[in-house]
């Protein structure tokens, strides 16, 4: 079963221009990651907010995305630009 989840987050007004530079970086990244099935951002409704689509084969391919030496200094600094926290929520299959 794929582990598969939506992360909602907003960015600090003034880091919101570094933050739109890291995410091409990132998505390039995770598409050569050989466990990752979809990671694409959007941006939210609300005033600087955005939106992760992260999907991996399972959670070990999510570890293994977080580990990737070529994402963790893009990981930290789009962990910089955050306002507060983020929350995931988990998309669970729906079983046929």
């Amino acid at each position: 079963m794929s582990w598969t989840f939506l992360s909602r987050f907003n960015v600090k007004a003034d880091r919101e221009a570094e933050f739109l530079t890291l995410i091409p970086r990132m998505e390039a990244n995770a598409a050569e990651e050989a466990g990752t099935l979809a990671y694409k951002f959007y941006r939210l409704d609300t005033p600087l907010g955005f939106a992760v689509f992260e999907s991996f084969v399972d959670e070990a391919a999510d570890q293994a995305h977080q580990a990737n030496p070529a994402s963790t200094d893009i990981i930290a600094s789009m962990i910089e630009c955050i306002d507060g926290t983020y929350t995931r929520e988990y998309l669970r299959p729906i079983a046929a």
